[in-house]
């Protein structure tokens, strides 16, 4: 029997509510394994035996590269250090991420929200209410014990036979997609004493607080459910001690300055415990691409949308709406049009190509894209230019997934586009396209036609300009990739505010600033409609800002900065001693 197993046994029958569960971790934390400074070649020798990056699943989203990068990381400092990945599922589209030898470890229910199995403990807990003391609520706490112990023993057991002394859980221990989940790392990592850099893109109080903090005109923030339980002081009470873990050998690692300041200040993390780790672009982004390289990437994006032609033949908007829950079981690539049977060549002249390289998910606010286009296409100067030239075509191209618990979003901007082919006549809404690549960069047809995959860095240069009115990042990962290669980005000021000015340069001197066009929130004046139309129409007047991008991007992110970020975690590791 495992460490872990044998720990959790005298507990098995133990838990009837969450004041039980808040009982047992103080019991594991009080009988810790030795916890002292340890000499860097000893630390060392225990982390080359291997080190396990721990999520909900692994796919091409935002969280997963910046593993990757970690991983890669992981590898300079430590050359030959089995890495291991363990999360709940690893789609189809990980194996673009992780490497071929890398090793993988699925436990079956680890996924977070709707995919947490059905979502339905996920609801229980913060979509229904769930009163203190009454039958419902003890009924959660066991369930969820019985789960975290189930998820425990298997993530302790494979770190123990593994030798894994060093755990990587990313946004698992912030974002609370899957309680169950949260709980069991704590229990197998203080139970083994294992090393842990808790890395953590989103918290739950970003974009959410209670109800009764709102003011009137106030709109809900994307995750105020929650807190939708916390007049449940037992309940609300684990779940704030857990969210995020003070643990013994654990370090915290934000992506921005106020979840930092908020850990130390409201959480009382002592700060040799708090750290920021930025990210980095690869050497690959920095792309000087011509006409024919560009042509290139969408001509392969042809195939890709298309199930292998050479041309895209569109699917009818409303045929697609109505048949929306029968493609996303499956998410295929498609391309949509005013009608069925438009053929759409990316690779073509005159090709107006903008770009959205997210996920379908709500605060990524997709459908005020479709709203830009239609005011591009009722505004004089731009519209006088397309309206005339029956070969110019406009493409809105969605590069990512949409999680299943987002498809309410999904309908939205569809319906969104199907209200702009409506708003014009069909010579021009005919000319209007979306389309939807869902984290496909390869097709089997590539092998035959001697094509080569393509790359997120690839990717980028299918634009002529990036759209990105997210309403709250982490971070902004493609403000970054986009300024990397040189497409213009017209990005909204988003929430915190604190980070976007980080990501920008805001406090910098000039030659390290990024310069961007501000995605407004309300209307779209003349003034802004002019620099996109300029932007679309009139590329060469920004080679300066697209070079100048280029310069900041690179001296501010490189791999360099997160290897010695690294061993400064290491450092604090070495060091750590009891909370």
């Amino acid at each position: 029997m495992s460490i872990v197993a044998n720990t959790l046994q005298q507990y098995a029958d133990k838990v009837r509510n969450w004041q039980d569960i808040s009982g047992i971790l103080e019991k594991i934390v009080a009988d810790p394994p030795p916890s002292e400074p340890v000499a860097k070649a000893r630390f060392n020798e225990q982390i080359e035996y291997g080190a396990a990056f721990i999520t909900y699943d692994f796919g091409i989203d935002g969280v997963s590269i910046e593993i990757f990068k970690y991983a890669e990381c992981l590898e300079r400092i430590f050359p030959g250090i089995p890495l291991h990945f363990i999360g709940g599922d690893f789609h189809e589209k990980a194996d673009v991420i992780l490497k071929d030898y890398w090793k993988r470890f699925r436990i079956d229910g680890f996924n977070g929200w709707d995919k947490w199995y059905g979502g339905k403990l996920f609801a229980k807990l913060f979509y229904e209410d769930m009163p203190e003391n009454s039958p419902e609520s003890a009924a959660a706490a066991r369930e969820i014990w019985h789960e975290a112990c189930d998820f425990a023993v298997k993530l302790g057991s494979y770190l123990e036979v593994h030798s894994i002394n060093l755990a990587i859980p990313v946004n698992i221990p912030t974002n609370p997609g899957n309680f169950a989940a949260m709980l069991a790392i704590i229990m197998a990592t203080e139970i083994l004493g294992t090393y842990v850099i808790s890395s953590n893109h989103d918290f739950y109080w970003e974009g959410g607080k209670p109800a009764a903090e709102h003011t009137p005109e106030e709109q809900p923030g994307p995750r105020d459910h929650f807190f939708r339980n916390m007049d449940n002081k037992a309940f609300f009470k684990l779940f704030t001690h857990m969210y995020p873990w003070n643990g013994r050998r654990w370090i915290q690692v934000n992506i921005n300055t106020p979840q930092s300041e908020a850990l130390i200040a409201k959480f009382g993390f002592a700060p040799d415990k708090v750290f920021e780790l930025g990210t980095s672009i690869s050497d690959k982004f920095f792309i000087h691409s011509d006409r024919d390289f560009v042509r290139s990437v969408r001509k392969r994006m042809n195939y890709i949308v298309s199930d292998g032609k050479p041309e895209i033949t569109t699917v009818d908007i409303r045929r697609h709406i109505g048949n929306l829950n029968t493609w996303m079981r499956h998410e295929i690539p498609v391309g949509l049009g005013n009608r069925d049977g438009i053929k759409l060549d990316l690779a073509a002249d005159k090709i107006i190509y903008c770009l959205q390289p997210t996920r379908v998910i709500y605060r990524k606010h997709i459908d005020r894209d479709l709203a830009l286009l239609e005011a591009l296409l009722k505004y004089k100067p731009f519209a006088d230019k397309f309206n005339s030239d029956p070969e110019c075509k406009l493409v809105l191209h969605i590069t990512g997934p949409t999680p299943v618990e987002h498809q309410s979003d999904l309908e939205d901007v569809l319906k969104a586009y199907q209200n702009l082919c409506d708003a014009f006549p069909e010579d021009i809404a005919d000319r209007v396209f979306l389309i939807f690549s869902v984290g496909n960069e390869n097709h089997h047809c590539f092998e035959e036609l001697k094509l080569k995959p393509l790359c997120i860095e690839a990717i980028y240069q299918l634009a002529d300009v990036i759209l990105f009115p997210s309403e709250t990042e982490g971070r902004g990962l493609p403000i970054i990739e986009s300024s990397a290669g040189g497409i213009p980005i017209v990005c909204r000021r988003y929430y915190p505010e604190e980070v976007f000015a980080e990501v920008i340069g805001e406090n910098l001197p000039k030659t390290e600033r990024i310069k961007y066009l501000l995605f407004p929130e309300g209307e779209f004046d003349v003034e802004f409609l002019k620099n996109v139309t300029d932007i679309l129409m009139h590329p060469e007047h920004y080679r300066q800002w697209k070079e100048h991008n280029r310069e900041a991007v690179k001296h501010r992110y490189s791999m360099k900065m997160i290897v010695r970020k690294f061993n400064e975690f290491f450092k604090a590791l070495r060091q750590a001693q009891e909370v």
